[in-house]
């Protein structure tokens, strides 16, 4: 089977010449860009005249499982194919089951035009490899003559230009891409501003005043679980204790330091948090169910009043947990608060942050598609003023309209006569609420935060310096990749073991060096030459 993908991509790199070197009879003459290699690129006017059907492989997105079945039943996909000329047949693989039904379709040897996935989180050996191995093609000259929209921004967006191309130079797909820093900061703690408001207690910035708190949810306002998060399916996951290294010093994964790579679970720091973890679960301070609490559990301690902090997103946290705490208790109020540090006035050193470059949402042209300069030329579409607008706000007068300049979701999206929540309503109509080939705009985040404790949230957690210590969206070689991969595996799953055992007191925090000294055991110093390699890379790109 692998030999079928293979010839056949060897027939369209072949074919590709041919095509490359002609024009499109769909498109117009576009205008020259300063330091293009072929020294033109054609503009296409949609929508586009052809009579050929596209394959489009890609998940429905999870906040439509329930409301719609298919792709094809989604307005936003209709009025894509109608907006673009160019009709699609879609296939989507099962709920929970992307990386399975991916996996299962390349081994057929049976691929679509394009494929939305995430090459480098899901793929082993990243997309490099996805290219060497004949599933995907580089797109560099595709790009370069028939995507103008895709180009200009590129061009005009190096940082996000070094991040949407392999360390070899190679454009692989057509990016999501987090058009404002409001857009790459959306998590972390969140506590009841009412309770505090009642104790006469601050918002929490300090360890120290974070124990205080706590200390008076459990004795005062009678919380079983003060603090509660979500630990499953990963214990050490981003929404949970993570939140609170950043005032040790690290984090739960790799970072950056004085021209240095660390990870964060061997270091110092990541011991003082153990400590600090340890301690309030003893004194009762956490969730008792801390290592096997699931959303439904934390939803259901936050609505009954036995959880007053935790740590969840704006729109999936506040946006969903201040009704629940409302119903039980019509005062109540939930804010963020910042990320924590050891002494007021420190500014965080970590806090969640995601990079202007998503690598989800994605979508690559694949070495079987029928017409590539096709393809090309449809997906170009999202980064065009036009395009732009549909991605992020669906069609005017339907889902949005232009108030004093300002695209405006309608009551259709925000208070949806089906009853439909506004993540879901705007997922039907466009695909800002999640991701996609297009560069998402903040104004849609504006709305869909409707409370302004929301918005403010965002201020709020922003105020890290994890931009100046996280790792950019680095790649290992093909190479490295397999062995990375099989060293991590067996280390995080360490990391996980250390992590419950410690806080939950079945281990003493001393038992954190023979840990370290067991992560070393398995490889750690190559991982962080790996990763070291990758960075260097990256930087000179």
């Amino acid at each position: 089977m692998r030999r079928k993908v293979l010839s056949t991509s060897l027939m369209i790199l072949l074919l590709g010449t041919t095509i490359l070197g002609c024009s499109s009879g769909d498109s117009t003459a576009g205008v020259t860009d300063k330091g293009t290699p072929s020294g033109s690129t054609e503009a296409t006017t949609y929508p586009i005249q052809t009579d050929k059907t596209l394959t489009y492989w890609g998940e429905i997105n999870g906040n439509l499982i329930g409301v719609k079945n298919s792709h094809s039943e989604i307005p936003f996909f209709q009025k894509w194919q109608e907006k673009t000329g160019v009709p699609l047949k879609f296939t989507a693989p099962p709920t929970g089951q992307v990386r399975e039904s991916f996996n299962v379709m390349l081994a057929s040897g049976d691929l679509p035009d394009m494929l939305e996935y995430n090459f480098i989180g899901d793929f082993p050996g990243g997309p490099e490899k996805a290219i060497n191995d004949g599933y995907i093609l580089k797109l560099n000259d595709l790009i370069d003559q028939y995507a103008p929209n895709l180009k200009k921004y590129l061009q005009e967006n190096p940082d996000i230009d070094k991040m949407v191309k392999t360390d070899s130079g190679s454009y692989y797909v057509f990016p999501f891409v987090r058009g404002d820093e409001y857009l790459r900061v959306f998590q972390g703690p969140i506590i009841r501003k009412d309770w505090l408001d009642e104790l006469g207690l601050p918002v929490p910035e300090t360890i120290d005043e974070w124990t205080t708190t706590l200390r008076a949810f459990k004795e005062k306002k009678g919380a079983a679980a003060p603090f509660s998060v979500v630990s499953k399916p990963r214990f050490f996951n981003d929404s949970g204790n993570g939140a609170f290294l950043g005032a040790f010093g690290v984090n739960r994964g790799f970072y950056q330091e004085d021209g240095q790579v660390k990870f964060g679970p061997a270091e110092e720091g990541f011991k003082e948090y153990l400590t600090l973890f340890q301690e309030w679960y003893k004194e009762g301070l956490i969730d008792k169910n801390i290592s096997t609490a699931d959303t439904k559990s934390v939803d259901g301690n936050l609505a009954s009043g036995a959880t007053g902090a935790s740590v969840g997103n704006a729109g999936g946290g506040i946006g969903k947990w201040q009704p629940l705490v409302e119903a039980n208790d019509p005062d109540a109020v939930l804010v963020a608060a910042p990320y924590p540090v050891l002494n007021k006035g420190d500014i965080p050193k970590f806090g969640q942050l995601n990079q202007g470059y998503a690598s989800e949402g994605t979508v690559a042209i694949t070495t079987a598609a029928k017409d590539p300069e096709l393809a090309v030329r449809m997906l170009d579409y999202g980064y065009s003023e036009e395009g732009h607008m549909f991605f992020n706000f669906g069609e005017e007068g339907v889902s949005y309209n232009m108030e004093d300049g300002y695209p405006k979701f309608t009551d259709l999206l925000l208070k949806n006569p089906d009853k439909l929540a506004p993540a879901q309503a705007i997922s039907l109509y466009a695909r800002s609420s999640y991701n996609g080939p297009f560069v998402q705009d903040k104004r849609y985040a504006e709305q869909f935060f409707a409370l302004q404790t929301q918005r403010d949230a965002i201020d709020v957690w922003k105020n890290t310096d994890a931009a100046k210590y996280s790792l950019p969206s680095i790649t290992p070689t093909p190479e490295e990749s397999s062995e990375y991969a099989t060293i991590m595996n067996d280390i995080n799953t360490l990391v996980d073991e250390m992590t419950i055992k410690i806080i939950l007191g079945n281990e003493s925090v001393d038992q954190f060096e023979s840990y370290v000294a067991k992560m070393k055991s398995l490889h750690l110093d190559r991982a962080i030459e790996i990763q070291t390699a990758a960075l260097e890379r990256f930087n000179n790109r």
